[in-house]
């Protein structure tokens, strides 16, 4: 009877179906990580949670929501397609989203809160709108009077005004008339207010070029003139067009554009101008208002990036301090962790001890203490509790591929053990509220889409905002039985540091057979890829590890190592590339590849290589110094010259060409391309605006002329990211991918 009784269970329970991903599944229509939240943020009176959110049919839409803390619901708060007018985007929005990696993306993709609480500012379609919460629905949305192309809106800290840019000059509106005014009048051409340049955006993690004093008094705002940085000529090939565009681009060695920094009273239009010295060949890296609005900070770098100071500005006199000074004999990483207190002291983060780790100074910028010590890193400072005596970090303090949230007291007392307060083993980014009473907690693992929870201070729970479960209604249920559940490990570069690794094996592995390795790597700085997180993290980076998931459900072995001079290891693990680039990080590729090699099921004539940016230039440096190695390469818009790329990245590593003319010459494949004897796969967008496509168009020439052949794959339109050929540009790579390596390939004719 039991037996039976089984039997008919069984039975009642519906089947379901594993399937392989697909390339399409991937990358068209809805996403497989669930419902995600994105921008997250806690509403000023802390009532709110809002986010936005992907249409369930169209992972690149997004509309605004809201999670509302006194009765747990959920609710969409303003649908993009009721207000959108479907206007196309400036091309200065379209050149800050490509910049920001939100290029493709449509719908409401960033909002602001009122100071309030109660309201909420957003562009969409080409307009600006402000959203009032308790509003009646037919008054919730009031369009703000800007007309024509505007960037970067933002409401005042008082929520009197709200401030943009257009035509080069920075505009305010005040909100208790409507009315709309330009408070700096010499923008265009050559001069930009209240915009960040070029390299700044790309570079610098600054997005902003203007920064509202806290009671509204003043604008402090970001003038550049670009008059002499060199004007380059670039070939944009469209489908039906092909434009010649005219960019003022700094290329290594190159002038930068010329800073200043001015005050600007929103209420009459005074303005005043802070000296920033002598020395004009400088960055202005962050701009920083303390709580008083009396006194303005700002951080500014040297050419040569090896020194930055902290300046301290007197807002009624213009009189300055240096509060401190940073230096290094390689290069300083900017970073967003400045914290002025109300007291005038402040939290400084630097990498002086070979580590990101907090230090807390007095208001005259005298070193107190350290906050944070020892031999790990801190990614970012997330919140200060200063009443309490706490401040809150992201760390990967307890395992490298990791990230958890920990705590630290702010006197001092634990700094060499920071407390863990997140829970699970897996990547956790939080979102502290302004007093970091409680923070939003994102997490992910490998085997679990990304879930947003509300927590306390001390990371309990209070309330799931969403739990994002994999259950039989997942999109990503159908695949969850054929999912390659990544293995960590880690090996020994040269100098005896440890590489962390990741691994897929192929579906249905036989230990007693030997396949096919397909190797993913980025290898540049500031990024780490190997991560104890659903497929690697969110968005594009997630596509892209499900791109690895199905690499491996087709019958590869994949594999990526993060080499020496990636992020979250230190700066001696990240300096060995200072003067060099395509050496070390080329080393410890081939440290993952001799592992490999050793394994008995890997086929050791069937190793390819595939890289995007950095990645793909890392490609072509791999099979030039070691084609012995490789049997294939693909390379997806690769720096092939670095005297091609921009002033702050480049200059940041190699110095400028006139001091390290050598370095410039080994740093480039052009130097080691007659070892290269491995077929290569060049792919790049025709429109690309960040790695230009000259640096293809360079290297195919130097194939050719020696009588190198290779395959090449081009898109008219195409930026950086190729997001709009996405599926065509995975499809080619796999479909190349196969024919070079699958068995059945003829590896004798390269």
């Amino acid at each position: 009877m039991q037996f039976l009784a089984l039997i008919l269970l069984l039975m009642a329970v519906p089947a379901v179906h594993a399937e392989n991903l697909t390339i399409e599944r991937i990358l068209g229509g809805g996403g497989l990580d669930g419902p995600t939240p994105q921008e997250l943020e806690i509403s000023p009176d802390g009532a709110r949670v809002s986010f936005i959110r992907a249409r369930a049919n169209d992972q690149n839409r997004f509309d605004l929501w809201q999670y509302r803390m006194d009765d747990g619901i959920t609710s969409r708060l303003v649908d993009a397609d009721t207000l959108d007018t479907g206007a196309e985007l400036s091309d200065a929005e379209k050149a800050r989203r490509e910049r920001t990696r939100q290029s493709g993306l449509s719908g409401i993709i960033q909002y602001q809160w009122s100071p309030d609480g109660k309201a909420l500012l957003f562009p969409l379609g080409g307009k600006l709108f402000l959203y009032t919460l308790d509003a009646p629905a037919n008054e919730a949305v009031r369009e703000l009077p800007v007309s024509g192309e505007f960037i970067d809106a933002r409401i005042s800290p008082q929520g009197r005004y709200v401030a943009y840019v257009q035509g080069q000059n920075l505009h305010v509106i005040d909100l208790r008339s409507g009315k709309s005014r330009a408070l700096t009048e010499d923008g265009g051409g050559v001069i930009h207010n209240g915009e960040a340049e070029f390299v700044a955006q790309e570079e610098m993690d600054r997005e902003r070029g203007y920064w509202w004093a806290p009671d509204d008094s003043y604008i402090a705002f970001e003038r550049y003139d670009e008059t002499h940085v060199p004007v380059i000529k670039r070939m944009e090939v469209y489908p039906d067009r092909t434009e010649v565009i005219e960019q003022r681009y700094p290329a290594a060695g190159k002038n930068n554009v010329a800073i200043k920094l001015g005050l600007v009273s929103p209420a009459d239009g005074n303005m005043r101008w802070i000296d920033l010295g002598e020395e004009t060949d400088v960055y202005l890296a962050r701009v920083d208002w303390l709580p008083d609005s009396k006194h303005l900070s700002y951080q500014l770098e040297q050419r040569n990036q090896q020194q930055l100071d902290l300046k301290r500005v007197d807002v009624a006199s213009l009189e300055q301090q240096t509060l401190l000074t940073e230096r290094s004999d390689t290069w300083i990483n900017l970073n967003s962790d400045l914290r002025f207190l109300d007291d005038g002291s402040f939290i400084w983060a630097s990498e002086r001890s070979g580590y990101l780790h907090l230090y807390r100074y007095d208001r005259d910028g005298t070193l107190t203490h350290p906050i944070s010590k020892g031999n790990w890193n801190i990614d970012k400072l997330l919140g200060v509790d200063a009443t309490n005596g706490r401040v809150y970090v992201q760390s990967n303090h307890d395992y490298v591929p990791d990230t958890q949230v920990y705590a630290l007291a702010l006197d001092g007392s634990s700094a060499s053990a920071p407390q863990r307060i997140s829970k699970e083993d897996g990547t956790h980014t939080a979102t502290f509220a302004e007093d970091a009473s409680f923070y939003l907690d994102t997490f992910s693992h490998p085997e679990t889409p990304p879930q947003v929870s509300l927590r306390k201070a001390d990371g309990s729970l209070i309330q799931w905002i969403e739990r994002n479960s994999l259950d039989a209604k997942h999109p990503y249920a159908p695949y969850r039985d054929q999912q390659p559940k990544p293995e960590f490990g880690t090996l020994t570069a040269a100098d005896g540091q440890e590489l962390h690794y990741r691994l897929f094996k192929p579906a249905g592995f036989d230990a007693a057979r030997r396949y096919p390795v397909f190797i993913f790597y980025y290898g540049g700085p500031t990024v780490q890829k190997v991560v104890r997180a659903w497929a690697g993290g969110t968005g594009s980076a997630a596509q892209q590890t499900h791109f690895l998931e199905y690499m491996a459900q087709q019958g590869y072995v994949v594999f990526t190592l993060d080499n020496r001079g990636t992020s979250r290891r230190g700066r001696r693990f990240s300096d060995v590339i200072h003067g060099q680039l395509g050496n070390a990080e080329v080393q410890d590729q081939l440290t993952g590849i001799d592992w490999l090699q050793q394994q008995p099921w890997v086929d050791a004539a069937r190793i390819g290589v595939f890289g995007w940016s950095y990645g793909g230039y890392l490609t072509t440096m791999m099979l030039a110094k070691a084609s012995d190695r490789i049997a294939a390469g693909v390379a997806v818009a690769p720096v092939t010259d670095w005297t091609l790329y921009d002033t702050h990245y480049t200059e940041r590593y190699l110095g400028q060409p006139t001091t390290n003319a050598s370095g410039y010459i080994r740093s480039a494949p052009g130097a080691w391309l007659d070892g290269m004897r491995s077929r290569l796969f060049l792919i790049h967008g025709m429109a690309d605006d960040n790695v230009l496509f000259s640096n293809s168009t360079a290297l195919m020439s130097a194939l050719q002329q020696r009588e190198i052949q290779f395959d090449l794959m081009t898109y008219p339109g195409g930026k950086h990211r190729l997001s709009g050929d996405s599926e065509h540009v995975y499809h080619a790579i796999a479909d190349w991918v196969d024919r070079q390596l699958k068995p059945g390939a003829d590896l004798g004719t390269r």
